[in-house]
Order: structure tokens, then C-alpha cells, then sequence
């Protein structure tokens, strides 16, 4: 069960009851971070990615994973960042380097799917993930080293000038791209995805990314 704890906005002092969400591990079992009841909230203000992201282990099974970072947000307009204990802990160096496990994330909000675009990256080895430099024409961008994503995720179908306008950033760029859409793409796009060789993906509800051309077909048999 998740745990909860009462939290007094440091703007307002209005006080919240906060419980921690769960995610599904890999293994099936819901994993929420443990809060930390003796630190106080602190207000998010200026961004940092890696602060965006804390490790968790999974009860049942021991996996670490990479979880979104509990946070709440109060009527007054201040986001608090709530505290968890044993913040961004190491996994042990035993059997060399892994790469996080990424189990999939429902989504219900555009960060849900920022969460799930991130965990399948991650999945294919891009430890690395924030969000693009260059802001894309629609939707977000995400970057990492070599590798360029767009994630859409408005309920409009993307279109083939998105594909293209990543393609050609991506090129400037050296890197290669990926495209994420919650509502897939119009036929013409899927054309032009694979006439650029750009993997198309659409994420489900359940948060899983699901390919949709050739090339994306061949990423996803290289994601652990």
C-alpha cells in the first residue's frame, strides 16, 4: 500500500494529505518511494531533469528502477517536491553496468507520456534522456546523446511536415530520432516515416510504445 503523509504548503500553508503512486515493476508488484516524513517539501522552481527522476526498489523483487519524483500541487499554484528517503541511491557495481528497468507507466496526463517515452529510450539504452534543446514545431522534444525523440501527445494524428522537421533536425544534428504519438499518424506521415527511415511509435493507454512501420519494428527487437 502506498504510504501518505501531511504536507503544509510553504506559500499558502495550506495543509495536504500526499500518498505516493504507485508504478507497476516489471514483475507486477506496485512500487511507490518511500516518503520522508522528517524533511520538509521544498517548492520546485527552476527545473533539473536528473531532480525530476528517483531510484526505487521493488519489494518484492529487488529491481531498481528510475520512477518520476513525488510531487503535489496546491490550489495556490505552488508545485512541492515531496522527499523521499535514500534519494537517487546507486545500484551495486556487482556484474558491471545495467541499464535501468523500465516497466511501462498508464498514462493519464502529457507527463504520464513524457514518463513512458523516457522508460522506452531508456530501454533501448539511452540512460542519458532530457528534454531538447530545440523545441520542436509540436509537441515535446527529448534528447539524449546520438538520439532525438518527439512525443505528440495532443489527440491529433501527426502529419507528415512532423516527420520531416524532426528528420531534418535530427540531420543537423547527427542523431538519430524516434517519433511517440498518443493518436497516431495520418497515412500520408506513415509514407514519409518510411521513405526517411523514422521509427513511428504510438503509446497505448497501458504506457507501452507500439510499433508502427518497418523501422521501428526493427529498434524495438534491440530494446531490453
Amino acid at each position: 500500500m502506498s504510504e501518505s503523509l501531511p504536507v503544509r504548503c510553504p506559500a499558502c500553508r495550506r495543509s495536504h494529505r500526499y500518498t505516493a503512486q504507485a508504478y507497476p515493476c516489471a514483475c507486477g508488484a506496485p512500487v511507490a518511494a518511500p516518503l520522508d516524513p522528517d524533511r520538509v517539501p521544498a517548492a520546485v522552481g527552476e527545473r533539473s531533469w536528473r531532480e525530476e527522476w528517483v531510484t526505487v526498489r521493488c519489494g518484492s523483487c529487488g529491481t531498481r528502477g528510475e520512477w518520476p519524483h513525488p510531487e503535489l500541487g496546491c490550489p495556490c499554484g505552488t508545485v512541492l517536491r515531496i522527499p523521499v528517503t535514500g534519494e537517487r541511491e546507486e545500484a551495486p557495481a556487482a556484474g558491471g553496468p545495467r541499464r535501468p528497468t523500465a516497466p511501462t507507466v498508464p498514462i493519464r496526463t502529457a507527463r504520464d507520456a513524457v514518463t513512458a517515452a523516457v522508460l522506452y529510450l531508456r530501454r533501448l539504452g539511452h540512460d542519458d534522456i532530457r528534454r531538447a534543446d530545440q523545441r520542436p514545431t509540436s509537441g515535446i522534444g527529448l534528447a539524449g546523446r546520438g538520439v532525438l525523440a518527439q512525443l505528440d501527445p495532443s489527440t491529433r494524428r501527426a502529419t507528415p511536415r512532423d516527420v520531416e522537421c524532426l528528420w531534418l533536425t535530427a540531420m543537423t544534428e547527427s542523431a538519430a530520432c524516434l517519433y511517440f504519438s498518443l493518436s497516431g499518424y495520418s497515412g500520408e506521415a506513415r509514407a514519409r516515416a518510411d521513405a526517411l527511415d523514422v521509427p513511428l511509435f504510438v503509446l497505448e493507454p497501458s504506457g507501452a510504445a507500439r510499433p508502427e512501420n518497418a523501422p521501428a519494428v526493427a529498434l524495438d527487437a534491440d530494446a531490453s
